[in-house]
């Protein structure tokens, strides 16, 4: 094989590779011989075709085959023979080849960046630790008893008002024709709980048992995508009874038909569930902001392709937003030029950090197990009820499909590596000081992004390591600190 460097650009480097042809006929007369061997080719003994009939048969589907293995073999033999560690997939043309002839093609390949080791130990991040509250635990209890309200019907006749609970038959028109989904019998239906189309309940306050009410209504525009978004609608109602609303006493006996041992049992599960998601926000606020001191750290120069490609994604959920006027507040009356500067700057954060997070990764010699793998393809599949089981075939059967699980699978364990080494501060807060940073938080956010860390893809080469896509976090620039270099694993 011989091997020409034509451009040496920062991280980036071409070459051209020429394959000779006696090599690959070689290759190709190897793979004859293997598929010769079990061959069961009418008029032959099975095994004994003669080369002549095999090329016929199987030449140009083997010529195929071999060519794309040389290409793949002998790029990868060119990466670890120079130390090269591509930060993403190799480009390459085949620029001549004919049977007989050599092959010559072109490999264009980005480099992954020099980034040395990370120091964490230097890393300051402060934590929250919240504790619900009394008031939260008895919110959520009475809320509980909402939803398990019974009903029972009135003593007394009257007409129905705000709060009643009537018992309907109803069917709906459009233009006078019933439409699916528009016919209910012994509906029970809380005026003013705002269950029904807009305006539904309003018309039937003032309703007494044994009334037949007419009942007209417009569907909300993009209701659930349907047929119906935006149609006006007559509903035919007939009211049966009026009912009031029966809450039922907190007790042992409301906590044991929720499937607790006691009402203190209830009351612990509920105060785990609220420190859970209190402390999940928690441990966002702290990756969010171990992922903008990294980027005030460390600074190298991202593949530019890379770059561009995540720039591309970027670019194409600002232009979305501005079509459907979903900016944000902040970017409203930006020139065009000025929002590409910006998300530019994002996008490089964004690059930066993930190939940073897949080098400490990488170096620490961290990665997604298959049970870490399978746990998450459980959590999706148990989101689609009564569709489990194609859930879990689909990612199975789909390896993209399944390093979109892998990639936030990763990231945050890596995460959680840095974390666990860090200076971690932690500081008890109130629930309502909580819900002002989240409120903060939320008003702070750019895009909407989601953790999509890319775990590091064995690709053909042992060395090679691959970038990881997206990050969570703030939009904050990178300024221009040098990593420091230091022991890759100290535990504090």
């Amino acid at each position: 094989m011989e091997v020409v460097e034509t451009n040496s650009e920062n991280l980036l480097k071409d070459f051209k590779v020429t394959v000779p042809a006696t090599d690959i006929e070689e290759r190709i007369n190897l793979r004859l011989d293997e598929v010769g061997k079990g061959a069961n080719i009418p008029g032959f003994r099975p095994g004994k075709a003669p080369v002549s009939v095999l090329k016929q048969r199987f030449g140009p589907s083997i010529r195929g085959e071999i060519i794309e293995k040389t290409l793949r073999d002998s790029t990868e033999a060119l990466l670890s023979e120079r130390g090269l560690r591509p930060a993403s997939q190799p480009k390459i043309d085949i620029t001549s080849y004919e049977e007989g002839n050599d092959l010559e093609y072109s490999l264009s390949v980005e480099l992954m960046p020099d980034i040395g080791d990370v120091d964490f130990t230097s890393i300051k991040l402060n934590k929250y630790k919240v504790t619900a509250s009394e008031n939260e635990i008895s919110d959520t209890l009475e809320n509980l008893a909402k939803q398990n309200r019974t009903s029972e019907s009135l003593k007394t006749k009257r007409a129905a008002k705000k709060g009643d609970i009537v018992l309907i038959d109803f069917v709906g028109k459009i233009d006078n024709e019933e439409f699916e989904g528009g016919k209910g019998n012994d509906i029970e239906l809380e005026l003013g709980a705002e269950q029904f189309i807009p305006g539904f309940e309003k018309q039937l306050i003032g309703a007494k048992p044994g009334d037949s009410k007419t009942v007209n209504v417009t569907f909300p525009d993009e209701y659930g995508g349907s047929k119906l978004s935006g149609k006006d609608a007559v509903f035919d109602c007939s009211v049966k009874e009026i009912r009031k609303a029966v809450i039922p006493k907190i007790d042992d006996e409301f906590a044991s038909k929720l499937g607790m041992d006691s009402l203190d049992a209830l009351k612990q599960a509920i105060r785990q569930q609220i420190e859970s998601e209190y402390s999940q926000f928690s441990r966002e606020k702290v990756k969010r902001e171990l992922l903008d001191e990294l980027s005030e750290k460390y600074d190298f120069e991202v593949p530019p392709r890379t770059l561009e490609f995540e720039f591309e994604q970027v670019w194409k959920q600002v232009e979305e937003a501005r079509k459907n006027d979903k900016l944000d507040s902040e970017d409203v009356g930006k020139s065009e030029e000025e929002l590409r500067v910006q998300y530019k700057k994002i996008s490089e954060r964004r690059v930066r950090l993930g190939l940073l997070l897949n080098h400490v990764g990488e170096s620490n010699e961290l990665s997604v197990t298959q049970e870490e793998l399978n746990k998450a393809i459980m959590d999706h599949a148990r989101q689609m009820p009564g569709q489990e089981q194609k859930v879990v075939e689909f990612y199975r059967e789909n390896n993209e499909a399944q390093n979109s699980l892998r990639g936030p699978i990763f990231e945050d364990k890596v995460v959680n590596f840095i974390i666990e080494m860090a200076d971690v501060t932690e500081t008890e807060i109130s629930p309502e000081s909580l819900k002002e940073e989240i409120e903060d938080e939320a008003k702070k956010s750019l895009i909407k992004e989601s953790s999509k860390g890319q775990e590091e893809k064995k690709r053909s080469t042992k060395k090679k390591a691959s970038p990881s896509k997206k990050e969570s976090g703030g939009t904050k620039t990178v300024k221009s600190d040098k990593p420091q270099k230091s022991v890759k694993k100290s535990k504090k």
